[in-house]
């Protein structure tokens, strides 16, 4: 399918009219080429957007349709989402860069496979239970949809986090007004028809992109019970303070800057290919990046001629080849951020193993060479803060204590992992590390029938599992009378 332009949003179930006349014109970060336009969404879409989504759950059917029922049009979307597995991997990989391979199975696949987990999850999920009380015969506690929701997402897996807010939200029987990135609009547009395709009833979805301003207007809307955001921890911050005001429900995905330790013990030769790609994967652009490596120091130079090894072997080109590895990054701001922290870490006294730069290869598009920094520091700012580009730094450490320490001196907490020849050891250093995921000798960081989220920084909340459906629900008691049945 290729990338086409609209001119029109979709607020309600039907395609509007926009309210402005701006547009937004994404760019292919491997071409620099405009590849299509869509409208700018303003305010006014959006109050259209959460009125429509205010009455479709105040009077709609939705809330009141049956969780399995729900589910039927879950199950639907991702049957479709399938179907146009190749076309949808495309249009990402358009839009962002994602290598094609990265696209199809981590872009795409992945999120057919958290529609279809909540589908099932439809079947058995307790959203009623009788319990016995202490004061009262018996309690009915009774989970309901939170209302109105206000999900908005990144661009760096955008059908992804799509599937993560929508998915359980929907599940739940809340009404949605989803926000995409405006670098990555088209995969949402087609899975608002995809979602109208496979009989969502109308009012429940509404697709706006947007920028910043009309992102705050959203979270600011008094018609909006609960705002999912997935996003950079400043924007975090400032909604989160926002819901805060409102005693709005909130669910913050922020950023990380992950470490995988190396301990002593560890196969090079198993370790090293199995944990690049989860340090450079999606180019460097994904939260959950173990971009930090911890080596002990008596192996520290075994590590980087590994690591350098296993980095120079990377194949860095145009995204849509299925051997590309490493393709640009989301776009020439981006690049240029990424460039400041190359030097940033120049000027600290880290030294450049290999890369460093632009790939000499690739005169056009936002490409950045896949980098590892060494003799680096863990206060170091390249060591601190998330870069989100294809940059490792490798430090060095002095016992499995040195390890958990430096792990945990960060303002994030997401993600992790431990790499060892002895799983009870490795076991014990994976429940020292504050983070919410981890991986002990692992190539998966997410399982969607688990939790996921951030300890400190790295949010509020979390996604995927029951929890992640928990998250979209209302807890009621309901004190009922001795002897009734009310037919849970």
């Amino acid at each position: 399918m290729a990338i086409r332009d609209y001119d029109r949003l979709f607020i309600g179930g039907d395609w509007v009219a926009p309210e402005g006349t701006d547009t937004i014109s994404v760019i292919s970060p491997s071409t620099e080429e405009v590849v299509a336009r869509v409208p700018d969404g303003t305010e006014a879409d959006i109050d259209k957007a959460v009125a429509a989504a205010r009455t479709a759950f105040d009077r709609g059917p939705w809330p009141r349709m049956t969780p399995a029922e729900r589910g039927e049009i879950l199950a639907k979307v991702a049957a479709q989402i399938t179907a146009e597995m190749g076309d949808m991997a495309a249009i990402i990989t358009e839009e962002m860069g994602s290598p094609i391979t990265f696209a199809t199975l981590g872009q795409v696949l992945a999120p057919t496979m958290i529609f279809n987990y909540y589908a099932e999850l439809a079947q058995t999920f307790a959203f009623d239970e009788v319990r016995a009380g202490m004061l009262n015969p018996q309690v009915l506690v009774t989970k309901e949809p939170v209302g109105v929701v206000g999900a908005i997402a990144p661009w760096n897996v955008p059908l992804f986090i799509a599937a993560a807010k929508l998915a359980p939200s929907l599940l739940a029987g809340c009404t949605v007004v989803y926000k995409p990135a405006p670098e990555t609009p088209f995969d949402a547009f087609r899975l608002a028809e995809i979602f109208t395709e496979a009989g969502l009833p109308k009012g429940v979805l509404s697709v706006i992109p947007a920028g910043r301003e009309v992102s705050e207007h959203l979270v600011k809307h008094p018609g909006v019970d609960k705002i999912s955001f997935t996003g950079s921890g400043v924007g975090g911050k400032r909604i989160g303070g926002l819901c805060g005001e409102r005693l709005k429900r909130c669910t913050l995905e922020l950023g990380g800057k992950s470490a995988a330790i190396i301990l002593d013990d560890a196969d090079l030769a198993t370790t090293i290919p199995t944990l690049i790609p989860n340090a450079i994967m999606n180019n460097g652009q994904a939260c959950i990046a173990q971009t930090r490596i911890l080596a002990p120091r008596a192996r520290y130079d075994e590590v980087v001629d590994a690591l350098v090894a296993g980095v120079a072997a990377l194949q860095v080109g145009d995204p849509m080849d299925p051997a590309t590895e490493v393709g640009p990054v989301v776009a020439e701001r981006q690049r240029s951020r990424i460039e400041g922290y190359l030097d940033s870490g120049r000027e600290e006294g880290a030294t450049v193993a290999i890369g460093g730069g632009r790939p000499a290869s690739m005169s056009k598009g936002w490409y950045v060479e896949p980098t590892v920094f060494t003799n680096v520091d863990n206060k170091m700012k390249i060591a601190q803060e998330e870069i989100f580009g294809p940059v490792l730094v490798v430090i060095p450490y002095d016992g499995d204590d040195q390890a958990v320490e430096i792990a945990n001196d960060s303002n994030y907490g997401l993600c992790g992992s431990v790499w060892t020849g002895d799983n009870d050891r490795g076991l014990g250093l994976a429940r020292q590390v504050r983070t919410g995921t981890y991986m002990l000798n692992s190539p998966v960081p997410i399982d969607f029938t688990t939790p996921f989220g951030g300890f400190k920084e790295s949010g509020v909340g979390r996604e995927f599992g029951p929890e992640g459906l928990d998250s979209f629900l209302e807890k009621k008691s309901i004190a009922l009378p001795a002897g009734f049945d009310p037919g849970v």
